[in-house]
């Protein structure tokens, strides 16, 4: 055994059960309106009336469900269960199908816009849920979600996926994940999400069609989202007319390994060879570009403005932790791992709040960032729980 690797999954162990799910366990479970709570700001004041996102819901979902099926303690699929009840209960329109975008406190619909990427992560958590529980109903609920993407966002005449839906799934004009994206019909985002959506559907449904949709975003991202240079291009006019103006780092290297993970579950050789060698770019030009001298990566560059993002952005460092590693496994070059403990001793030395648990959204000009959450919307136990997971999951 490789001892900085073993060295490595003790650190990620004892990260993922000792700070990030007793935190969230500790704060965030909602005792006067079931399910969690939707904010903790980054002075970590619990805001109990915040809304709830569909997002961040998921993410709970998924989280202990995958915690449970890495270590089978009851509280962590009972948690689950509390996300999965919670899920069902209010986020699922009984009516039109789908999940809402915003709830109150109080689990009232506020926003029922059915954005394709919340779908997405519904479709995640539910089959990490079934694999986790065998609750069969999961499963069916996943597979549901899954026709109406197709039935609704899919497009037939110039392939990929539209972004959002009203709730009666009439396609929006805002389409935005968020208030800094572009206003576009297609984003990698988007697709990104579906395509690690179906991966982990494909695990436990070998389904014709859903065979079909992942192999096809596969090929979305060789052929038309990754450029040339070897960066995802982020935004799409319907037509696949790129909008290509940001170079984000993070999401290379998540894409690096999620597109690798995608085609070892499709299982198709020739795919998984030419999967392997874009993997291998990506992570590379991450390296080359995005790569700082204390271990770290930075945010993103405007490639028309000139200007770089260097705030030190926490998901981007999970990321990259798991893409290293990966890229390792893929070369069997030692040095991939030694970048991925640099990144670990990163965020342990500057993101990770050791007073209060969790982590910080960025280390901004040098100093934690206070002003985003450290819970929230955005701010879930995905990213550095995924990498968690994906570090003690690894095998050499």
């Amino acid at each position: 055994m490789n001892h900085l690797f073993e060295y490595l999954q003790a650190e990620c162990r004892g990260e993922l059960f000792h700070g990030i799910l007793p935190y969230w366990m500790g704060k965030m479970v909602d005792v006067e309106h079931g399910g969690f709570y939707g904010r903790i700001d980054g002075e970590d004041r619990l805001h109990t009336e915040a809304d709830k996102g569909g997002i961040l819901n998921a993410r709970i979902l998924w989280t202990f469900s995958s915690a449970y099926r890495t270590q089978p303690d009851p509280v962590y699929l009972q948690m689950a269960t509390r996300a999965y009840d919670y899920c069902l209960r209010y986020f699922f329109d009984q009516e039109q199908g789908g999940t809402y975008w915003l709830l109150s406190a109080e689990g009232m619909p506020v926003d029922t816009k059915k954005q394709i990427y919340s779908q997405a992560f519904f479709v995640y958590a539910l089959t990490e849920y079934y694999q986790a529980s065998g609750k069969e109903e999961a499963l069916t609920k996943a597979k549901e979600l899954f026709f109406l993407i197709e039935k609704y966002s899919f497009d037939k005449a110039r392939n990929g996926y539209l972004e959002a839906y009203s709730r009666d799934w009439q396609l929006l004009e805002d389409l935005r994940l968020s208030e800094k994206d572009d206003n576009d019909a297609k984003t990698m985002n988007t697709h990104l999400h579906i395509l690690e959506a179906y991966t982990n559907l494909y695990r436990v449904w070998k389904d014709e069609a859903l065979e079909k949709a992942l192999k096809n975003l596969i090929f979305l991202f060789t052929d038309k989202i990754i450029s040339s240079g070897g960066h995802l291009i982020l935004f799409f006019d319907e037509e696949w007319i790129p909008n290509d103006h940001i170079h984000s780092y993070g999401h290379d290297i998540e894409a690096a390994w999620l597109l690798y993970e995608a085609a070892l579950v499709l299982g198709d050789p020739e795919v998984l060879e030419q999967v392997k060698e874009l993997s291998v770019k990506i992570a590379e030009l991450t390296v080359r570009e995005g790569l700082q001298a204390d271990g770290s990566i930075i945010y993103e560059k405007d490639t028309v403005t000139g200007h770089v993002d260097t705030d030190r952005h926490w998901w981007p460092q999970a990321e990259a932790v798991v893409g290293f590693l990966y890229t390792w496994q893929l070369t069997g070059d030692p040095v991939w791992l030694e970048r991925a403990v640099r990144v670990w001793h990163y965020i342990k030395q500057h993101l990770v709040d050791h007073e209060h648990g969790e982590w910080f959204w960025s280390l901004k000009e040098g100093k934690p960032n206070r002003s985003d959450d450290k819970a929230g919307f955005w701010k879930c136990p995905y990213h550095n729980g995924r990498m968690c997971f994906g570090v003690l999951h690894m095998r050499q």
